[in-house]
């Protein structure tokens, strides 16, 4: 018998505005407003429980050694959260250069564990698209290319406390400090069940 379900996006909803532009910096930075940020309460997670987190924005990258971008995902009791739950791995770029061309990140989390310490942990697989992924045609001649999350055997994330109150973020972090930029426009987290 087939179990009744439902589809919710988590507060506080979609995203207000565009979030800060992380721009000539090799740091793991917020890619989201504070006020963007989903406040996860103590016990929100539950063996099964699956959410999907879809982002878009733009991107702008260097011609030639445009180096890597990596998203993780993160959760924490405070604000920024610290505990990568969800890692995608170093992506490389494409080697012409972007300016402000689009992307769309869409990511899915099922827990498979709950408790505290260390012990809840989540899988999770996604995709990113964008003429900025390596090897990309340009859109006038296919289209955009799409990069598997993450970029290695799928695993679970760090481990943390679902017992707690938890901070949701999304970060992206650059391999080389130099003009390449990303900026996220629109930002949402979908509860399936």
């Amino acid at each position: 018998m087939p179990k009744q379900g439902w589809e919710q996006i988590l507060e506080p909803g979609p995203s207000s505005s565009d979030g800060p532009a992380l721009t000539a910096s090799t740091t793991p930075t917020s890619l989201l407003l504070a006020a963007d940020k989903p406040q996860l309460y103590a016990g929100y997670w539950w063996v099964k429980k699956k959410i999907r987190v879809i982002v878009d924005g733009r991107i702008t990258t260097v011609v030639t050694t445009p180096g890597t971008l990596t998203l993780d995902l993160r959760l924490g009791p405070a604000d920024p959260p610290t505990i990568v739950v969800a890692n995608g791995g170093a992506m490389s770029l494409n080697i012409v250069a972007k300016t402000n061309v689009p992307w769309r990140l869409s990511w899915d989390l099922t827990c498979q564990a709950i408790g505290n310490g260390t012990l809840a942990k989540l899988m999770h697989q996604g995709t990113w698209i964008s003429e900025a992924v390596i090897g990309s045609p340009l859109p006038t001649v296919g289209g955009a290319g799409e990069h598997l999350l993450p970029n290695a055997a799928p695993a679970q994330g760090t481990g943390f406390n679902s017992t707690v109150g938890l901070f949701f973020d999304l970060f992206g972090t650059w391999s080389i400090s130099n003009a390449n930029s990303i900026t996220v426009h629109q930002f949402h987290v979908e509860e399936l069940n």
